[in-house]
C-alpha cells in the first residue's frame, strides 16, 4: 500500500507518532488509508449537505475494511458570485480545487480517494486531480436541489433571475417566486453546469449509477454514498487507478451524453481539462463530430420551454437510461471499464427510457444531433460553442449589426437601458480566461435579454462563457479571445455579425484587408495590475478552445488573430 510509506518501519517511528495522535488503533494501522476529499460548506447551498455524504461514504469505507480520513476543498457558489467581481474567482477555482486534492492525496501518501463535490467548479477540479494521481478514485456528488412550484408551475434559479429582469412581475410576486424557487439542499434543479458534470461522470466511469440524478435529500443519494466508499477500498485492492477507466473512449462517451441531454457549454470547457490531465487530447473536432452522429433525447430546463428538471429524468430511468438509448443506435462504447468493475454496458444493462417525455427514444429525437454546437469562422478561428438544445429555432441563423461591450456590467447596463433592439447582435468581449479574468459567466444579461423578451431575438456574443442555465442564441468561448488579440477584441459597433448553426459558422461581416488592418493597429486596453490568485491565474491560463488549463509554457496560449 501506497501508505506503507508512513506507517511501516523503524524510520516511520515519527510519522506513526503522529497518526497515533489521531486516536488511531495498531489494527487500524494495517488498513488502507482513504481519503475523503469533501467539500461542505455553509455558503454554497449545493454543499449544506455534504456532511451527511461524507459520513455515509465514511461508513462505507469502514464497512469495506479501509480507514476514512476527510479533508476539505474550498468551493464557489457561482449563483451567488453571479454578476460582480465574484464570479472572476469561480473557473480558476476549479485549479485550487484540483490541486488542493492532489496536494492531500500525495502528502499523505494515501492509497485511495473519494471525491465528494456538487457544484460547478467542483466536480470538474476533482476530477481533474483523480485523472493525474495514481490511485483508485471515486465519485459520489451531493446530488440536485428539487424544483420549486409556484402557481402550479415548477422553478429553478433561472425563472428567479429571468422573472426579476421582466416587467411584468411586480414585486410582490417576484418575492413569491424567489422564496419558492429553491426549496433546500442539493446542485440547482436544472440541467446547468453541475448537474451537467455529475452526470458525465456516469458516462465516463468514475462514479457509479445515479450519481448524476438521484435528488440530494432522497435516501437513496445515501445508500449510494455508502456504496462508493465500499467500492473505492476494492478498488484499492483491485489497483484498479483513474487511467485504466479515463480511456479516449470513455470520453467520448460522456461527450456523446452531453449531446444527448443538451447539456451545459461548460462541460466543454471542463472535458478537454479532465482529458489533459488523463494524457488525452480531446480537440473541438471531436466535440463537433459527436454532436453531428448524437441524437439530442432530452429537454431539461434551462431548453425551451421545459418543465422537466432533474427529478423528472431521475424517474424517467436516469441516465443509465441515456445511455441505453444511445447504445441501441451505437453511439457509444459499452466496452469501457468502470469504477463498478463492470463494463459500462452491463451496468445499463437493460435500462431504457421509463417516460418518453423526458427521455425520448433514439429512433424518435428533439433532433438527430446533439444539443452543443462547435462553430467557426471569421469571429472565431479555433471555435465557440452554443447550447442549440436551449436556444429558438428562429435564432439558428441570424444576421444584425453588432453592439460591441468591453465588460459584462456595461452589456447588462445597455440592455436594462433599452439600447439593446430585436435583431441587434451583443458581443461582449475581454471577458475571456486571461482577459477577464476568470472567464466569468454571462447569465445575468442572457436571463436580462429573457426577462425583457428578445432571447428569440436578439444574438449575444462573448469571449466568456455561460451557465448551464442560459437559454436563447448566446454563443460562447469565442477563441482567440480578446485579450489574445482575436478577431472578437476589433469588432466595431455596426458591423454585422452571422451565425449559421446548421453550417456551423459565426463570422463578422469584415473585409479580410480591413479585419487584418485593424488587428495589427490594436492595443490591448490599458488595465490595473492585478495581484494575488487574479494576477497569477491570468499569466498562466490558456484557450478556453483547450480547456482553460495552466501552462507555465507557451504551448498552451493563443496567437495573434487566431494564427
Amino acid at each position: 500500500m501506497k501508505s506503507d510509506s508512513v506507517k511501516k518501519g523503524r524510520e516511520r517511528a515519527g510519522h506513526r507518532s503522529l497518526l497515533w495522535a489521531l486516536g488511531m488503533t495498531p489494527e487500524e494501522m494495517s488498513r488502507p488509508f482513504v481519503g475523503i476529499a469533501g467539500s461542505a460548506n455553509d455558503l454554497v447551498p449545493g454543499h449544506s449537505h455534504l456532511e451527511r455524504i461524507n459520513r455515509a461514504v465514511r461508513d462505507g469505507i469502514l464497512e469495506g475494511g479501509g480507514i476514512p480520513l476527510l479533508f476539505n476543498t474550498v468551493a464557489v457558489c457561482d449563483g451567488i458570485a453571479m454578476g460582480h467581481e465574484g464570479m472572476r474567482y469561480s473557473l480558476p477555482s476549479r485549479e485550487i480545487i484540483s490541486y488542493s486534492v492532489e496536494l492531500m492525496v500525495k502528502a499523505h501518501a494515501l492509497d485511495g480517494v473519494v471525491l465528494v463535490p456538487n457544484c460547478d467548479k467542483v466536480t470538474p477540479g476533482m476530477l481533474m486531480a483523480a485523472a493525474r494521481l495514481d490511485v483508485p478514485a471515486a465519485v459520489v456528488s451531493g446530488g440536485p436541489m428539487l424544483s420549486g412550484r409556484y402557481d402550479d408551475t415548477s422553478l429553478d434559479l433561472i425563472r428567479v433571475m429571468e422573472a426579476s429582469a421582466s416587467p411584468d412581475v411586480d414585486g410582490e410576486t417576484l418575492e413569491r417566486i424567489e422564496r419558492q424557487a429553491c426549496p433546500g439542499a442539493g446542485c440547482c434543479s436544472g440541467l446547468f453546469t453541475a448537474n451537467s458534470m455529475n452526470s458525465l461522470c456516469e458516462a465516463l466511469g468514475l462514479s457509479l449509477p445515479g450519481n448524476g440524478t438521484i435528488p440530494a435529500v432522497w435516501a437513496e443519494r445515501i445508500r449510494l454514498a455508502k456504496e462508493t466508499g465500499y467500492r473505492v477500498v476494492e478498488m484499492i485492492r483491485e489497483d484498479m487507478v483513474p487511467k485504466k477507466i479515463l480511456t479516449k473512449d470513455s470520453f467520448y462517451n460522456a461527450l456523446a451524453l452531453d449531446m444527448a441531454l443538451g447539456g451545459s457549454t461548460n462541460s466543454l470547457l471542463h472535458l478537454p481539462a479532465i482529458a489533459t490531465e488523463a494524457g488525452i487530447i480531446l480537440e473541438l473536432d471531436d466535440v463537433d463530430r459527436i454532436c453531428r452522429n448524437t441524437p439530442n433525447l432530452c429537454r431539461i430546463a434551462p431548453a425551451g420551454e421545459s418543465k422537466n428538471h432533474m427529478e423528472d429524468l431521475h424517474r424517467a430511468g436516469g441516465i443509465m437510461a441515456v445511455l441505453g438509448e444511445l447504445s441501441e443506435i451505437g453511439a457509444i462504447n459499452t466496452q469501457s471499464m468502470t469504477i463498478s468493475g463492470k463494463r459500462l454496458g452491463e451496468l445499463i444493462g437493460n435500462s431504457r427510457s421509463l417516460d418518453e417525455n423526458v427521455i425520448r427514444k433514439a429512433s424518435n429525437p428533439y433532433s438527430p444531433t446533439g444539443g452543443l454546437a462547435v462553430l467557426r469562422g471569421s469571429l472565431a478561428p479555433r471555435g465557440a460553442v452554443i447550447k442549440e438544445a436551449a436556444m429558438g429555432e428562429r435564432m439558428r441563423r441570424h444576421r444584425g449589426p453588432a453592439k460591441t461591450f468591453n465588460s459584462e456590467e456595461e452589456a447588462l447596463k445597455a440592455i436594462r437601458g433599452g439600447v439593446i433592439k430585436s435583431g441587434d447582435v451583443v458581443v461582449i468581449r475581454y471577458e475571456g480566461p486571461k482577459g477577464g479574468p476568470g472567464m466569468r459567466e454571462m447569465l445575468m444579461p442572457t436571463a436580462t435579454l429573457a426577462g425583457v423578451g428578445l432571447e428569440d431575438s436578439v444574438l449575444l456574443v462573448t469571449d466568456g462563457r455561460f451557465s448551464g442555465g442560459t437559454r436563447g442564441g448566446a454563443v460562447g468561448h469565442v477563441s482567440p479571445e480578446a485579450a489574445s488579440r482575436g478577431p472578437i477584441a476589433v469588432v466595431q459597433d455596426g458591423d454585422m455579425v452571422e451565425i449559421d448553426v446548421e453550417n456551423r459558422r459565426i463570422d463578422v461581416m469584415v473585409d479580410e484587408k480591413e479585419l487584418s488592418r485593424r488587428l495589427e493597429a490594436w492595443e490591448p486596453p490599458q488595465t490595473a495590475k492585478l495581484h494575488g490568485l487574479l494576477g497569477v491565474y491570468t499569466r498562466l491560463v490558456g484557450s478556453a478552445s483547450s480547456g482553460a488549463v495552466l501552462s507555465p509554457g507557451e504551448e498552451n496560449r493563443e496567437g495573434g488573430g487566431g494564427k
